[in-house]
């Protein structure tokens, strides 16, 4: 099911950062994350338009949602932020997914971008 945040039309033209971790992780995570972006960590403004933690069997996942993917720079400015707040490995894979292409596949977690 497609979340109806990514249809709003103010994010519409957004996307949105996917981090798949291993099983334990998620909440210290989210955790972080939640703290991150309520304490302004990621200096973008009101770029950041949501966040979706997703507990699957074999794994979790988290997503940080943005208004426009477009802007190459703060979705690089997100992404760096998030590799400082989750801790994370220098070999972990995230991913970054427009909202259209979500619409498009009817899946928020098929056909993305990876990037290490």
């Amino acid at each position: 099911m497609l979340c109806v945040f990514s249809q709003d039309d103010a994010n519409k033209n957004g996307g949105k950062w996917i981090i798949r971790l291993r099983k334990g992780l998620a909440s210290r995570c989210w955790e972080n994350l939640i703290l991150a972006m309520l304490g302004e960590q990621f200096m973008v403004g009101e770029e950041i338009c949501g966040a979706v933690v997703s507990v699957r069997f074999q794994e979790d996942i988290i997503s940080i949602w943005n208004k426009t993917a477009s802007d190459q720079a703060t979705t690089a400015r997100i992404r760096d932020t998030l590799r400082r707040v989750l801790n994370l490995p220098p070999n972990t894979i995230m991913e970054y997914k427009t909202h259209t292409d979500s619409i498009k596949d009817n899946s928020s977690f098929r056909n993305t971008k990876i990037t290490l």
